[in-house]
C-alpha cells in the first residue's frame, strides 16, 4: 500500500523557518523523482522544488530560490525541505508528490499547512 505523509507544517512568523518532511513507502522510492507542490485556496497547484531520484540535481521556482532546499535520504525513504526566510505569500497547503517518469505515475500526500504570519 502507498503511502506518503507529510509533516513539519504549522504556523511560523515572517522571516522565520520550518522543515517539512515526507515519509513514503510502498514503492521503491528511489526511483522516483520528488516534488514539493503548494496550494492556496482558489489558484492552481504551483511546484516549488524537485529533485531526481539520485538525488543530484535539483530545481525551484523563481519564487522560492534562494530560500527553500530540497533534499532526500533514499535509506530514510524520505524527502524534505527546508524553507528559510519565509514569507507570508509562501502561506499554502504544501504536498509531497513523488513522480515516476517511465510510466507517468504519480502518488500524493495529503499536504500538511504552512502559515506565515505575525
Amino acid at each position: 500500500q502507498v503511502q506518503i505523509v507529510e509533516s513539519g507544517g504549522g504556523l511560523v512568523e515572517p522571516g522565520g523557518s520550518l522543515r517539512l518532511s515526507c515519509l513514503a513507502s510502498g514503492f521503491t522510492f528511489s526511483r522516483f523523482a520528488m516534488n514539493w507542490y503548494r496550494q492556496v485556496p482558489g489558484k492552481e497547484r504551483e511546484l516549488v522544488a524537485a529533485i531526481t531520484s539520485n538525488g543530484r540535481s535539483t530545481s525551484y521556482a523563481d519564487s522560492v530560490k534562494g530560500r527553500f532546499t530540497i533534499s532526500r535520504d533514499n535509506a530514510k525513504n524520505t524527502v524534505y525541505l527546508q524553507m528559510n526566510s519565509l514569507k507570508p505569500e509562501d502561506t499554502a497547503a504544501y504536498y509531497c508528490n513523488a513522480h515516476y517518469r517511465i510510466t507517468a505515475v504519480d502518488y500524493w500526500g495529503q499536504g500538511t499547512q504552512v502559515t506565515v504570519s505575525s
